[in-house]
């Protein structure tokens, strides 16, 4: 066979309804894109690729490179368009579609598409140079490992899949063509969670989990031993069942059109919608569109109850979540919920930054207030019957006295996404224009751009390129933000609940850090020293599960966490420039030196992370009862951009 063998896509065990959902999208594209989550090695990108071979061929412009339709002037690009304007005759083939992959490693200029570099040394004239968005129009656009895509890409994406087109604005050339791509990723949950605008953009989600039947699983086994040892000849036998599968995508997809919803389900759908508390109006569209393709490939023009149930749960599960966190309300079987690494990245602090009068305290030693709060220390196992977890800031029983000054968090600095910045000299963000080096700085030329800047000079050819012409790119790059939470755990803040208040301070941080994609550190500290230490991680449940299981009590070693900070923070600034942000959530009693006075130590490490990060203080003191002699608070003041009265 002249062409690659992909595994046979009926030939794949299990995973039915994630192959439904793949099937769905196929006969009715406005559906979205299909999302798979699941753990590594469960055949997510066997799947997809594999899928591929079953698509339908479509119609297109011959000689067009967006892939424009041929039959509807609304899909076609603006050459097109001015040519079926004048009535011409678009010549026309037929082509399968197909998957387009999309590297993590892809650049801006092969994504959007950049300047025809041919064109412009041979003809002087200025001309778009496809990229996969052009590649992708009217096919599947598949990206693996969805999560681990940088920002700004997922910007570009997300505004061609919003709007259908891709604008080009590059060099001088000012082009637009459509960009309806049927979106397709995979991702494993555990390398962290996707932005909720991305998220929101796939219609269908389904949870892919290795199958636990040992039969089913030594059958896996034999299936691709076979297709190992003679790659063509299991495919062939499988043959007529892939032919069977494409043949009933093409009579869905013509079928799909008339497919009826009877009004009683359509009411149903939109009473089960409001009363799970989904928002978004793309819930109903795509769930009847799903339900729709479901009976379409059924052989059915009237969808029925079964179809809306398998519909639903396709399309509602990620779109339960309100807030980021928030607890699913449905009454179709829960998605699980990612709870891993909870081990990873916490450490007890090392012996040279405890006090050299013992350990970081465990249990209820020096309990000030007499008792301690969380039910397990940092490293036990979660509970045996799965208590239910309350991750949102509403999950938490705040004291009325407390709630205004919680609310106010949200106006000191934690709403706007990282800010942008212009880069030169730096491989990266995204390139927006070029100027001529500065002081013989040659990093990050653009040869295309050099090169066509020394042709359209009127050189001729062959053309030279001089150092006059060279130019570097300029760049947008969005600058990383790294949140740090220092909490105090000692006894004092379980006086009047302080400490829950302090860990839903916590939680909306967290949760603002998942919405940015920032990152975000947990360090606590009571007793003798630093107790848990979260270094910065995009893994968010990392964090609120540490929460869920962290103790409080004993006497207020804030010198140590202070230098610890610094100490991070410096590491951190050597392998990656962002935005450091400190949260310093407190009530100011610090009591436990590392070797000299507090009050010294304190104002020492606060000034040396005031200069490494923007520091916020929580001041978590009650409003009517405390003496402001007590504690440091004043030091702290003077080195924060912001003190927070959580009691106001």
């Amino acid at each position: 066979m002249s062409r690659r063998v992909v595994f046979p896509f009926p030939a794949i065990v299990g995973m039915e309804k994630a192959k439904l959902a793949l099937l769905a999208v196929a006969v009715n594209p406005s559906i979205g894109g299909v999302l798979l989550r699941g753990d590594k090695g469960t055949g997510k990108t066997t799947l997809v690729r594999s899928f591929a071979d079953v698509l339908p061929e479509i119609e297109v412009v011959a000689d067009c490179p967006f892939n424009c339709d041929p039959h509807d002037p609304q899909l076609m690009c603006d050459s097109c368009y001015a040519r079926y304007q004048r009535g011409e005759k678009l010549p026309m083939a037929v082509r399968k579609m197909r998957v387009v992959d999309l590297p993590l490693s892809i650049t801006v200029d092969r994504l959007i598409g950049t300047l025809d570099i041919k064109r412009a040394i041979t003809e002087g004239v200025r001309a778009l140079q496809p990229g996969l968005l052009a590649e992708a129009n009217r096919n599947i656009l598949y990206i693996d490992e969805v999560n681990l895509l940088d920002d700004y890409i997922v910007d570009v994406i997300l505004d061609a899949a919003a709007y259908g087109w891709n604008i080009v604005e590059r060099e001088g050339v000012s082009v637009r063509h459509p960009a309806k791509f049927i979106l397709i990723a995979s991702m494993n949950p555990e390398e962290g969670e996707l932005r909720p605008q991305l998220l929101d953009r796939f219609g269908l989600m389904v949870d892919v989990e290795a199958p636990q039947d040992p039969g089913v699983r030594a059958e896996i086994v034999r299936r691709v031993e076979e297709f190992n040892r003679d790659p063509e000849g299991f495919y062939r036998r499988w043959e007529p069942e892939i032919e069977r599968i494409r043949e009933g995508i093409k009579r869905a997809k013509e079928l799909v059109r008339d497919v009826e919803v009877p009004e009683d389900l359509l009411k149903l759908l939109a009473e089960t919608v409001v009363k799970l508390g989904i928002r978004t109006s793309r819930a109903e569209i795509v769930t009847t569109r799903t339900a729709k393709a479901l009976a379409a490939l059924d052989g059915r023009a009237r969808v029925t109850m079964e179809d809306l149930q398998k519909a639903m749960e396709l399309a509602l599960p990620h779109r339960l979540k309100a807030r980021p966190f928030e607890r699913p309300r449905m009454p179709i079987p829960p998605q699980p919920m990612p709870n891993e690494g909870n081990a990873q990245g916490r450490r007890q602090m090392p012996n040279s930054m405890h006090n050299q009068q013992g350990s970081a305290v465990r249990g209820g030693e020096g309990n000030e207030q007499g008792g301690l709060n969380g039910g397990s220390s940092v490293g036990d196992e979660a509970n045996a019957d799965g208590d239910t977890r309350r991750y949102g800031v509403s999950g938490v029983d705040i004291p009325v006295e407390f709630r205004r000054g919680l609310i106010r968090t949200g106006d000191r600095g934690l709403r706007s996404r990282s800010s942008l910045r212009r880069v030169v000299g730096q491989p990266h963000g995204i390139p927006y224009m070029y100027l001529p080096p500065r002081d013989g700085d040659l990093r990050d030329i653009d040869l295309t751009a050099s090169i066509v800047y020394a042709s359209l000079r009127g050189s001729g050819l062959p053309i030279r390129v001089g150092l006059e012409d060279l130019v570097v790119r300029v760049r947008r790059s969005r600058t990383p933000r790294v949140s740090l939470i220092i909490l105090d755990a000692s006894g004092s803040m379980n006086f009047m609940r302080r400490i829950e208040v302090a860990k839903g301070l916590v939680r909306r941080i967290t949760e603002e850090s998942y919405v940015r994609r920032s990152y975000v550190g947990l360090i606590s500290f009571r007793g003798r020293g630093v107790d848990v230490v979260i270094e910065p991680t995009r893994n968010y449940w990392q964090v609120l599960d540490t929460l869920d299981e962290l103790l409080s009590g004993g006497a207020t070693p804030m010198p140590a966490a202070l230098a610890y900070a610094v100490n991070l923070i410096k590491r951190l600034n050597l392998k990656l420039k962002g935005d450091y942000w400190a949260y310093l959530i407190t009530d100011g009693k610090a009591n436990v030196p590392l070797t000299g006075d507090v009050g010294e130590e304190v104002e020492r490490f606060m000034g040396e992370l005031s200069r490494l990060a923007r520091v916020v203080v929580y001041d978590t003191r009650p409003q009517l009862i405390y003496d402001p002699s007590i504690g440091h608070m004043d030091i702290l003041s003077r080195y924060a951009i912001d003190v927070v009265r959580v009691g106001e």
